[in-house]
Protein backbone atom coordinates (compact mmCIF):
# COMPACT_ATOMS: atom_id res chain seq x y z
CA UNK A 1 0.00 0.00 0.00
CA UNK A 2 2.67 2.37 0.80
CA UNK A 3 4.56 2.00 -2.31
CA UNK A 4 1.44 2.83 -4.24
CA UNK A 5 0.75 6.07 -2.49
CA UNK A 6 4.24 6.93 -3.06
CA UNK A 7 4.10 5.86 -6.71
CA UNK A 8 0.78 7.71 -6.60
CA UNK A 9 1.75 11.04 -5.31
CA UNK A 10 5.03 11.02 -7.70
CA UNK A 11 2.54 10.37 -10.99
CA UNK A 12 0.31 13.73 -9.39
CA UNK A 13 3.61 15.73 -9.26
CA UNK A 14 4.94 14.62 -12.40
CA UNK A 15 1.60 15.56 -14.25
CA UNK A 16 1.92 19.22 -12.34
CA UNK A 17 5.23 19.50 -14.25
CA UNK A 18 4.03 18.58 -17.07
CA UNK A 19 1.20 21.30 -17.09
CA UNK A 20 3.25 23.72 -15.61
CA UNK A 21 6.06 23.32 -18.44
CA UNK A 22 3.60 23.12 -21.05
CA UNK A 23 1.99 26.84 -19.53
CA UNK A 24 5.60 27.82 -20.03
CA UNK A 25 6.35 26.93 -22.96
CA UNK A 26 3.11 28.20 -24.43
CA UNK A 27 3.89 31.45 -22.62
CA UNK A 28 7.88 32.10 -24.03
CA UNK A 29 6.37 31.33 -27.72
CA UNK A 30 3.59 33.80 -27.46
CA UNK A 31 6.34 36.28 -26.15
CA UNK A 32 8.45 35.27 -28.98
CA UNK A 33 6.05 35.70 -31.39
CA UNK A 34 4.87 38.90 -29.94
CA UNK A 35 8.26 40.25 -30.05
CA UNK A 36 9.17 38.72 -33.68
CA UNK A 37 5.74 40.78 -35.15
CA UNK A 38 6.66 43.56 -33.45
CA UNK A 39 10.07 43.40 -34.53
CA UNK A 40 9.07 43.25 -37.86
CA UNK A 41 6.54 45.48 -38.16
CA UNK A 42 8.29 48.29 -38.49
CA UNK A 43 7.22 50.13 -35.58
CA UNK A 44 3.44 49.31 -36.28
CA UNK A 45 1.70 48.16 -33.68
CA UNK A 46 1.64 44.90 -31.90
CA UNK A 47 0.29 42.06 -33.71
CA UNK A 48 -0.94 39.28 -31.29
CA UNK A 49 -1.04 35.69 -32.11
CA UNK A 50 -3.92 33.89 -32.80
CA UNK A 51 -6.11 37.49 -32.79
CA UNK A 52 -3.97 39.79 -34.81
CA UNK A 53 -4.12 43.44 -34.54
CA UNK A 54 -7.44 43.17 -32.98
CA UNK A 55 -6.56 43.45 -29.38
CA UNK A 56 -4.57 46.46 -30.30
CA UNK A 57 -7.40 48.26 -31.81
CA UNK A 58 -9.80 47.37 -29.15
CA UNK A 59 -7.29 49.16 -26.58
CA UNK A 60 -7.63 52.01 -28.67
CA UNK A 61 -11.13 52.21 -29.55
CA UNK A 62 -11.81 55.66 -27.94
CA UNK A 63 -8.83 57.55 -30.00
CA UNK A 64 -8.76 54.94 -32.65
CA UNK A 65 -8.21 57.55 -35.93
CA UNK A 66 -5.39 59.09 -33.85
CA UNK A 67 -4.00 56.20 -32.30
CA UNK A 68 -3.42 54.89 -36.02
CA UNK A 69 -2.03 58.48 -37.05
CA UNK A 70 0.88 58.12 -34.26
CA UNK A 71 1.32 54.38 -35.59
CA UNK A 72 1.82 55.60 -39.01
CA UNK A 73 4.08 58.42 -38.34
CA UNK A 74 6.38 56.06 -35.99
CA UNK A 75 6.09 53.43 -38.65
CA UNK A 76 7.48 55.89 -41.46
CA UNK A 77 4.04 55.91 -43.33
CA UNK A 78 3.12 52.53 -44.04
CA UNK A 79 2.90 49.18 -41.39
CA UNK A 80 1.48 46.21 -41.50
CA UNK A 81 -1.53 44.32 -40.29
CA UNK A 82 -2.91 40.89 -39.85
CA UNK A 83 -6.38 40.22 -38.47
CA UNK A 84 -7.90 37.04 -36.88
CA UNK A 85 -6.83 33.43 -37.79
CA UNK A 86 -8.83 32.43 -40.70
CA UNK A 87 -10.90 35.80 -40.89
CA UNK A 88 -8.80 36.62 -44.24
CA UNK A 89 -7.89 40.02 -42.95
CA UNK A 90 -4.33 41.08 -43.70
CA UNK A 91 -1.89 43.66 -46.16
CA UNK A 92 -0.74 47.35 -45.00
CA UNK A 93 -1.68 50.62 -43.76
CA UNK A 94 -0.56 53.70 -45.25
CA UNK A 95 -0.74 57.74 -45.28
CA UNK A 96 1.78 57.79 -48.24
CA UNK A 97 0.52 59.84 -51.33
CA UNK A 98 3.03 57.82 -53.56
CA UNK A 99 1.50 54.60 -52.43
CA UNK A 100 -2.24 56.09 -53.08
CA UNK A 101 -1.50 57.76 -56.66
CA UNK A 102 -0.13 54.08 -57.33
CA UNK A 103 -3.44 52.60 -56.53
CA UNK A 104 -5.96 55.08 -57.36
CA UNK A 105 -4.24 55.99 -60.66
CA UNK A 106 -0.93 53.95 -62.00
CA UNK A 107 -2.05 50.47 -61.05
CA UNK A 108 -5.91 51.51 -61.02
CA UNK A 109 -6.88 48.06 -62.36
CA UNK A 110 -4.28 46.14 -59.96
CA UNK A 111 -6.01 47.56 -57.42
CA UNK A 112 -10.36 47.07 -56.95
CA UNK A 113 -12.32 47.85 -54.28
CA UNK A 114 -12.58 43.58 -54.14
CA UNK A 115 -14.29 40.80 -53.05
CA UNK A 116 -13.96 41.38 -49.19
CA UNK A 117 -15.64 45.06 -49.52
CA UNK A 118 -18.54 44.26 -51.92
CA UNK A 119 -19.98 40.75 -50.30
CA UNK A 120 -20.45 42.53 -47.04
CA UNK A 121 -21.98 45.24 -49.01
CA UNK A 122 -23.81 43.14 -51.74
CA UNK A 123 -27.29 43.18 -49.93
CA UNK A 124 -27.69 46.52 -49.63
CA UNK A 125 -26.06 48.22 -52.42
CA UNK A 126 -26.33 44.87 -54.85
CA UNK A 127 -24.29 46.15 -58.26
CA UNK A 128 -24.13 49.54 -57.71
CA UNK A 129 -21.79 52.20 -58.70
CA UNK A 130 -20.13 52.51 -55.26
CA UNK A 131 -19.71 48.59 -54.95
CA UNK A 132 -18.95 47.73 -58.51
CA UNK A 133 -15.37 47.22 -59.96
CA UNK A 134 -14.65 46.76 -63.47
CA UNK A 135 -16.88 47.22 -66.59
CA UNK A 136 -19.93 47.32 -64.07
CA UNK A 137 -18.19 50.29 -62.87
CA UNK A 138 -17.34 51.90 -66.23
CA UNK A 139 -20.80 51.91 -67.40
CA UNK A 140 -22.40 53.23 -64.38
CA UNK A 141 -18.88 55.85 -64.38
CA UNK A 142 -20.27 56.72 -67.66
CA UNK A 143 -23.97 56.84 -67.52
CA UNK A 144 -23.19 59.13 -63.99
CA UNK A 145 -20.99 61.59 -65.48
CA UNK A 146 -22.91 61.86 -68.41
CA UNK A 147 -26.22 63.03 -66.37
CA UNK A 148 -24.65 65.08 -63.40
CA UNK A 149 -22.34 67.20 -65.87
CA UNK A 150 -24.92 68.15 -67.58
CA UNK A 151 -26.33 71.51 -67.52
CA UNK A 152 -30.05 70.52 -66.84
CA UNK A 153 -28.56 68.72 -63.90
CA UNK A 154 -26.79 71.05 -62.64
CA UNK A 155 -29.15 73.37 -62.56
CA UNK A 156 -31.62 71.10 -61.16
CA UNK A 157 -29.62 70.14 -58.45
CA UNK A 158 -29.03 74.25 -57.22
CA UNK A 159 -32.47 75.00 -57.40
CA UNK A 160 -33.47 71.46 -55.20
CA UNK A 161 -31.13 72.45 -52.64
CA UNK A 162 -31.86 76.58 -52.77
CA UNK A 163 -35.77 75.42 -51.94
CA UNK A 164 -34.90 72.86 -49.44
CA UNK A 165 -32.94 75.94 -47.63
CA UNK A 166 -35.29 78.00 -47.96
CA UNK A 167 -38.29 76.30 -47.86
CA UNK A 168 -37.87 74.04 -45.10
CA UNK A 169 -34.00 74.72 -43.12
CA UNK A 170 -34.36 78.16 -42.13
CA UNK A 171 -37.78 77.24 -41.06
CA UNK A 172 -36.57 74.77 -39.08
CA UNK A 173 -34.05 76.60 -37.03
CA UNK A 174 -36.20 79.76 -36.85
CA UNK A 175 -38.79 77.53 -34.98
CA UNK A 176 -35.86 76.26 -32.98
CA UNK A 177 -34.61 79.95 -32.12
CA UNK A 178 -38.39 80.59 -31.01
CA UNK A 179 -38.61 77.67 -28.74
CA UNK A 180 -37.88 77.49 -25.14
CA UNK A 181 -35.16 75.34 -25.64
CA UNK A 182 -32.86 76.41 -28.24
CA UNK A 183 -30.39 73.42 -27.55
CA UNK A 184 -30.19 70.76 -31.29
CA UNK A 185 -28.14 68.85 -32.30
CA UNK A 186 -26.80 69.73 -35.59
CA UNK A 187 -25.34 66.90 -36.86
CA UNK A 188 -28.60 65.43 -37.10
CA UNK A 189 -30.28 68.19 -38.69
CA UNK A 190 -27.55 68.18 -41.06
CA UNK A 191 -28.47 64.41 -41.66
CA UNK A 192 -31.89 65.08 -42.40
CA UNK A 193 -31.03 67.91 -44.71
CA UNK A 194 -28.92 65.86 -47.04
CA UNK A 195 -30.93 62.76 -47.25
CA UNK A 196 -34.28 64.41 -48.11
CA UNK A 197 -31.64 66.42 -50.59
CA UNK A 198 -29.81 63.73 -52.05
CA UNK A 199 -33.66 61.99 -52.22
CA UNK A 200 -34.60 64.38 -54.20
CA UNK A 201 -31.73 64.97 -56.48
CA UNK A 202 -31.62 60.55 -56.91
CA UNK A 203 -35.65 60.01 -56.98
CA UNK A 204 -37.05 63.19 -57.79
CA UNK A 205 -39.04 62.41 -54.06
CA UNK A 206 -38.89 64.23 -50.85
CA UNK A 207 -38.82 62.08 -47.88
CA UNK A 208 -40.12 64.38 -45.30
CA UNK A 209 -37.25 64.52 -42.55
CA UNK A 210 -36.70 67.84 -42.51
CA UNK A 211 -40.48 69.10 -41.80
CA UNK A 212 -40.39 71.80 -38.65
CA UNK A 213 -41.68 68.53 -36.21
CA UNK A 214 -38.55 66.51 -37.14
CA UNK A 215 -40.60 63.33 -37.86
CA UNK A 216 -39.68 59.74 -38.01
CA UNK A 217 -39.25 58.78 -41.79
CA UNK A 218 -39.71 54.53 -42.08
CA UNK A 219 -37.33 54.53 -44.79
CA UNK A 220 -34.50 57.09 -43.49
CA UNK A 221 -34.52 54.92 -40.41
CA UNK A 222 -34.27 51.99 -42.37
CA UNK A 223 -31.91 53.30 -44.35
CA UNK A 224 -29.53 54.15 -40.98
CA UNK A 225 -29.90 51.38 -39.73
CA UNK A 226 -29.17 49.08 -42.94
CA UNK A 227 -25.97 51.11 -43.47
CA UNK A 228 -25.12 50.89 -39.66
CA UNK A 229 -25.21 46.64 -39.65
CA UNK A 230 -23.75 46.37 -43.11
CA UNK A 231 -20.70 48.63 -41.48
CA UNK A 232 -20.78 46.19 -38.50
CA UNK A 233 -19.99 42.88 -40.98
CA UNK A 234 -16.55 44.42 -41.38
CA UNK A 235 -16.33 43.79 -37.08
CA UNK A 236 -16.89 40.14 -37.37
CA UNK A 237 -15.50 37.02 -38.95
CA UNK A 238 -16.82 36.43 -42.18
CA UNK A 239 -17.88 33.08 -41.28
CA UNK A 240 -19.92 34.44 -38.52
CA UNK A 241 -22.13 36.98 -40.27
CA UNK A 242 -22.65 34.34 -42.90
CA UNK A 243 -23.80 31.83 -40.69
CA UNK A 244 -25.86 34.30 -39.16
CA UNK A 245 -27.26 35.42 -42.61
CA UNK A 246 -27.79 31.60 -43.54
CA UNK A 247 -30.06 31.14 -40.28
CA UNK A 248 -31.34 34.40 -40.38
CA UNK A 249 -30.71 35.23 -36.87
CA UNK A 250 -28.85 38.11 -34.95
CA UNK A 251 -27.82 41.47 -36.35
CA UNK A 252 -28.37 39.54 -39.93
CA UNK A 253 -32.09 39.40 -39.42
CA UNK A 254 -32.09 43.05 -38.29
CA UNK A 255 -30.21 44.25 -41.51
CA UNK A 256 -32.10 41.87 -44.15
CA UNK A 257 -35.38 43.63 -42.59
CA UNK A 258 -34.15 47.10 -43.15
CA UNK A 259 -32.64 46.47 -46.71
CA UNK A 260 -36.17 45.39 -47.46
CA UNK A 261 -37.57 48.37 -46.89
CA UNK A 262 -34.95 50.38 -48.45
CA UNK A 263 -35.31 48.37 -51.90
CA UNK A 264 -39.15 48.07 -51.54
CA UNK A 265 -39.26 52.19 -51.42
CA UNK A 266 -36.12 51.97 -54.31
CA UNK A 267 -38.05 49.12 -56.55
CA UNK A 268 -41.39 50.90 -56.35
CA UNK A 269 -40.08 54.39 -57.02
CA UNK A 270 -38.43 52.72 -59.68
CA UNK A 271 -41.41 51.32 -61.12
CA UNK A 272 -43.91 54.77 -61.12
CA UNK A 273 -41.28 56.61 -62.82
CA UNK A 274 -41.24 53.50 -65.54
CA UNK A 275 -45.10 53.18 -65.71
CA UNK A 276 -44.67 57.24 -65.80
CA UNK A 277 -42.36 56.86 -68.32
CA UNK A 278 -45.07 53.91 -70.52
CA UNK A 279 -47.85 56.11 -70.07
CA UNK A 280 -46.16 59.76 -71.09
CA UNK A 281 -43.73 58.32 -73.79
CA UNK A 282 -41.30 60.27 -71.91
CA UNK A 283 -40.03 61.99 -68.84
CA UNK A 284 -39.12 65.54 -70.36
CA UNK A 285 -40.46 67.31 -67.04
CA UNK A 286 -38.42 65.85 -64.84
CA UNK A 287 -34.72 66.36 -64.25
CA UNK A 288 -34.08 63.96 -60.74
CA UNK A 289 -30.81 61.51 -61.59
CA UNK A 290 -33.23 58.80 -62.05
CA UNK A 291 -35.19 60.26 -64.91
CA UNK A 292 -32.80 61.44 -67.08
CA UNK A 293 -30.89 57.74 -66.37
CA UNK A 294 -33.74 56.13 -67.90
CA UNK A 295 -34.17 58.93 -70.48
CA UNK A 296 -30.60 57.97 -72.02
CA UNK A 297 -31.11 56.35 -75.20
CA UNK A 298 -27.60 54.43 -75.22
CA UNK A 299 -28.07 52.77 -71.96
CA UNK A 300 -31.15 50.37 -70.96
CA UNK A 301 -31.20 50.13 -67.83
CA UNK A 302 -32.76 47.09 -65.74
CA UNK A 303 -35.01 47.87 -62.62
CA UNK A 304 -32.48 46.32 -59.92
CA UNK A 305 -29.78 48.37 -62.07
CA UNK A 306 -31.86 51.81 -61.35
CA UNK A 307 -32.58 50.59 -57.73
CA UNK A 308 -29.07 49.94 -57.09
CA UNK A 309 -27.56 52.89 -59.04
CA UNK A 310 -29.67 55.30 -56.36
CA UNK A 311 -29.66 53.67 -53.55
CA UNK A 312 -25.46 53.85 -54.33
CA UNK A 313 -25.92 57.45 -54.66
CA UNK A 314 -27.99 58.12 -51.61
CA UNK A 315 -25.06 56.59 -49.69
CA UNK A 316 -22.54 58.31 -50.89
CA UNK A 317 -24.00 61.70 -50.26
CA UNK A 318 -26.31 61.63 -47.30
CA UNK A 319 -23.54 61.00 -44.74
CA UNK A 320 -20.92 62.43 -46.19
CA UNK A 321 -21.88 65.99 -46.93
CA UNK A 322 -23.45 66.38 -43.47
CA UNK A 323 -20.75 65.28 -41.74
CA UNK A 324 -18.62 67.78 -43.04
CA UNK A 325 -21.35 70.87 -42.06
CA UNK A 326 -21.23 69.95 -39.05
CA UNK A 327 -16.87 69.25 -38.33
CA UNK A 328 -17.07 73.06 -40.37
CA UNK A 329 -19.34 74.91 -37.93
CA UNK A 330 -17.17 73.33 -35.34
CA UNK A 331 -14.21 74.17 -36.36
CA UNK A 332 -15.47 77.40 -37.14
CA UNK A 333 -16.75 78.09 -33.88
CA UNK A 334 -13.49 77.48 -32.46
CA UNK A 335 -12.04 80.13 -34.79
CA UNK A 336 -14.16 83.02 -34.92
CA UNK A 337 -11.29 85.36 -37.26
CA UNK A 338 -12.51 82.50 -39.80
CA UNK A 339 -15.96 83.21 -39.30
CA UNK A 340 -15.54 86.99 -39.52
CA UNK A 341 -13.34 86.92 -42.80
CA UNK A 342 -16.75 84.56 -44.67
CA UNK A 343 -19.08 87.12 -43.09
CA UNK A 344 -17.50 89.75 -44.21
CA UNK A 345 -17.14 88.15 -47.46
CA UNK A 346 -20.32 87.03 -48.09
CA UNK A 347 -21.67 90.65 -46.89
CA UNK A 348 -19.08 92.21 -49.89
CA UNK A 349 -20.59 89.32 -52.60
CA UNK A 350 -24.31 90.42 -51.61
CA UNK A 351 -23.87 93.98 -51.49
CA UNK A 352 -22.65 94.08 -54.99
CA UNK A 353 -25.79 92.72 -56.14
CA UNK A 354 -28.90 93.33 -53.75
CA UNK A 355 -32.48 93.42 -54.74
CA UNK A 356 -33.82 94.01 -51.51
CA UNK A 357 -32.70 95.18 -47.69
CA UNK A 358 -34.10 92.05 -46.00
CA UNK A 359 -31.17 89.49 -45.44
CA UNK A 360 -34.23 87.03 -45.03
CA UNK A 361 -34.90 87.45 -48.75
CA UNK A 362 -31.20 86.71 -49.94
CA UNK A 363 -31.01 83.25 -51.84
CA UNK A 364 -27.68 82.55 -53.32
CA UNK A 365 -27.07 82.11 -57.07
CA UNK A 366 -24.20 80.18 -58.71
CA UNK A 367 -22.04 82.79 -59.27
CA UNK A 368 -22.50 84.23 -55.93
CA UNK A 369 -21.73 80.70 -54.56
CA UNK A 370 -18.23 80.68 -56.49
CA UNK A 371 -17.36 84.24 -55.79
CA UNK A 372 -16.91 82.50 -51.78
CA UNK A 373 -13.46 81.69 -51.43
CA UNK A 374 -12.77 81.99 -48.16
CA UNK A 375 -16.24 79.69 -47.46
CA UNK A 376 -14.17 77.05 -49.73
CA UNK A 377 -11.05 77.42 -48.18
CA UNK A 378 -12.80 77.21 -44.81
CA UNK A 379 -15.03 74.08 -46.20
CA UNK A 380 -12.04 72.33 -47.97
CA UNK A 381 -9.27 72.77 -44.93
CA UNK A 382 -12.50 71.15 -42.67
CA UNK A 383 -12.19 68.08 -44.85
CA UNK A 384 -8.46 67.85 -44.38
CA UNK A 385 -8.61 67.60 -40.62
CA UNK A 386 -12.21 65.60 -40.56
CA UNK A 387 -12.93 63.88 -44.14
CA UNK A 388 -16.06 62.29 -44.09
CA UNK A 389 -14.70 59.38 -45.19
CA UNK A 390 -11.51 59.00 -42.81
CA UNK A 391 -10.62 55.44 -44.89
CA UNK A 392 -10.32 53.84 -48.14
CA UNK A 393 -10.06 50.16 -48.93
CA UNK A 394 -8.63 48.07 -51.80
CA UNK A 395 -7.37 44.78 -52.26
CA UNK A 396 -4.80 43.34 -54.19
CA UNK A 397 -4.89 41.48 -57.77
CA UNK A 398 -1.73 40.19 -58.12
CA UNK A 399 1.70 40.62 -55.49
CA UNK A 400 2.87 44.02 -55.51
CA UNK A 401 5.34 46.47 -54.52
CA UNK A 402 3.81 49.96 -53.52
CA UNK A 403 6.17 53.04 -54.09
CA UNK A 404 7.87 52.90 -50.87
CA UNK A 405 9.00 49.62 -50.92
CA UNK A 406 6.22 47.61 -49.13
CA UNK A 407 5.73 43.94 -50.96
CA UNK A 408 1.94 43.45 -51.28
CA UNK A 409 0.67 39.72 -51.88
CA UNK A 410 -2.35 39.30 -53.94
CA UNK A 411 -5.44 39.08 -52.05
CA UNK A 412 -4.34 41.41 -49.06
CA UNK A 413 -5.65 44.82 -48.46
CA UNK A 414 -3.89 48.27 -48.44
CA UNK A 415 -5.86 50.40 -46.29
CA UNK A 416 -5.25 53.91 -46.93
CA UNK A 417 -5.99 56.65 -44.03
CA UNK A 418 -6.96 59.93 -45.32
CA UNK A 419 -7.70 61.46 -41.24
CA UNK A 420 -4.13 60.31 -40.75
CA UNK A 421 -2.70 62.17 -44.06
CA UNK A 422 -3.80 66.04 -42.29
CA UNK A 423 -1.78 65.55 -39.68
CA UNK A 424 1.72 64.13 -41.17
CA UNK A 425 4.14 66.92 -41.57
CA UNK A 426 5.73 65.78 -44.75
CA UNK A 427 2.53 66.18 -46.42
CA UNK A 428 0.94 69.28 -45.09
CA UNK A 429 4.29 70.94 -42.96
CA UNK A 430 4.57 72.09 -39.52
CA UNK A 431 1.15 73.65 -39.30
CA UNK A 432 -0.60 70.63 -40.41
CA UNK A 433 -2.69 70.14 -37.67
CA UNK A 434 -3.67 73.83 -37.28
CA UNK A 435 -7.16 74.82 -38.89
CA UNK A 436 -6.04 77.25 -41.56
CA UNK A 437 -8.08 78.00 -44.56
CA UNK A 438 -5.32 80.39 -45.95
CA UNK A 439 -3.36 77.39 -47.30
CA UNK A 440 -6.30 77.08 -49.72
CA UNK A 441 -5.98 80.76 -51.25
CA UNK A 442 -3.21 81.87 -53.31
CA UNK A 443 -3.37 85.98 -54.28
CA UNK A 444 -6.83 85.88 -53.76
CA UNK A 445 -7.81 82.66 -55.68
CA UNK A 446 -8.57 79.47 -54.34
CA UNK A 447 -6.53 77.27 -54.87
CA UNK A 448 -6.96 73.11 -55.06
CA UNK A 449 -4.62 70.45 -54.16
CA UNK A 450 -2.82 67.66 -55.49
CA UNK A 451 -5.80 64.98 -55.38
CA UNK A 452 -2.99 62.42 -54.06
CA UNK A 453 -2.35 64.38 -51.08
CA UNK A 454 -5.80 65.37 -50.53
CA UNK A 455 -8.18 62.50 -51.41
CA UNK A 456 -11.16 63.48 -49.41
CA UNK A 457 -13.52 63.19 -52.91
CA UNK A 458 -11.40 59.90 -53.65
CA UNK A 459 -9.28 60.38 -57.05
CA UNK A 460 -8.01 59.02 -60.16
CA UNK A 461 -10.82 57.59 -62.51
CA UNK A 462 -12.73 57.29 -59.46
CA UNK A 463 -12.89 60.41 -58.14
CA UNK A 464 -15.83 61.45 -56.72
CA UNK A 465 -18.42 62.66 -59.57
CA UNK A 466 -20.79 64.16 -57.25
CA UNK A 467 -17.44 66.64 -55.66
CA UNK A 468 -19.56 69.48 -57.71
CA UNK A 469 -22.86 68.79 -56.05
CA UNK A 470 -21.20 68.01 -52.77
CA UNK A 471 -19.52 72.05 -52.85
CA UNK A 472 -22.42 73.48 -54.01
CA UNK A 473 -24.46 72.37 -51.67
CA UNK A 474 -22.18 73.08 -48.58
CA UNK A 475 -21.77 76.24 -49.53
CA UNK A 476 -25.64 77.29 -49.51
CA UNK A 477 -26.20 75.60 -46.45
CA UNK A 478 -23.15 77.25 -44.60
CA UNK A 479 -23.44 80.68 -46.29
CA UNK A 480 -27.32 80.87 -45.71
CA UNK A 481 -27.25 79.56 -41.86
CA UNK A 482 -24.04 82.58 -41.18
CA UNK A 483 -25.66 85.32 -42.67
CA UNK A 484 -28.53 84.62 -40.59
CA UNK A 485 -27.22 82.79 -37.77
CA UNK A 486 -24.60 82.98 -34.62
CA UNK A 487 -23.78 79.41 -34.07
CA UNK A 488 -22.69 78.69 -30.64
CA UNK A 489 -21.74 75.68 -29.64
CA UNK A 490 -22.59 74.60 -26.47
CA UNK A 491 -20.23 73.90 -23.91
CA UNK A 492 -19.19 70.56 -21.99
CA UNK A 493 -19.99 68.27 -25.11
CA UNK A 494 -17.26 65.86 -25.66
CA UNK A 495 -16.81 66.54 -29.84
CA UNK A 496 -14.75 63.44 -30.88
CA UNK A 497 -14.81 61.31 -33.95
CA UNK A 498 -16.90 57.90 -34.12
CA UNK A 499 -15.38 54.64 -35.18
CA UNK A 500 -17.09 53.94 -38.67
CA UNK A 501 -16.73 54.68 -42.13
CA UNK A 502 -18.00 57.79 -42.28
CA UNK A 503 -16.50 60.18 -39.74
CA UNK A 504 -19.52 60.92 -37.45
CA UNK A 505 -19.68 63.00 -34.27
CA UNK A 506 -19.82 60.51 -31.91
CA UNK A 507 -21.91 62.71 -29.53
CA UNK A 508 -23.45 64.90 -32.12
CA UNK A 509 -22.69 68.50 -32.12
CA UNK A 510 -25.59 70.20 -29.95
CA UNK A 511 -25.60 73.57 -30.72
CA UNK A 512 -27.44 77.30 -30.12
CA UNK A 513 -28.74 79.46 -32.89
CA UNK A 514 -28.71 83.38 -32.04
CA UNK A 515 -30.23 85.70 -34.73
CA UNK A 516 -27.57 88.21 -36.06
CA UNK A 517 -28.03 91.56 -36.40
CA UNK A 518 -30.57 93.00 -38.98
CA UNK A 519 -29.15 93.57 -42.46
CA UNK A 520 -25.61 92.56 -41.96
CA UNK A 521 -24.52 93.53 -45.29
Amino acid sequence: MSFKFIFSNMDCVSGHLKLTDIFIALLGLFIFSSAVHKLTNKGGPMLWPVLGIIPTLFFHASNIYDWTTDALIESGGTFRYRGMWFGGAHGVLTSDPSNIEYMLKTKFNSFPKGNYYRERFSDLLGNGIFNADDEPWRDQRRAATSVMHSGRFIDYSLETVQELVHGKLLKLIDKIVKSSDQSVDLQDIFLRFTFDNICIAAFGVDPGCLATDLPDVPFAEAFERATELTLFRFTVPPFLWKLLKFFNIGFEKELGEAVKVVHEFAERTVADRMMEHDQEGHLSQRSDLLSRLMEVEQYRFSTNFLRDFCISFILAGRDTSSVALAWFFWLVHKHPHVENKIINEIAGIISKTRQSKNDENVVFTRDQLKKMVHLQAALSESLRLYPSVPLGFKEVQEDEVLPDGSAVSKGSRVIYCIYSMARVESIWGKDCREFRPERWIKDGEFMSENQFKYPVFNAGPRLCVGKRFAYTQMKMVAASILLRYQVEVCEGQCVVPKMNTTLYMKNGLYVRFKPRMPNLA
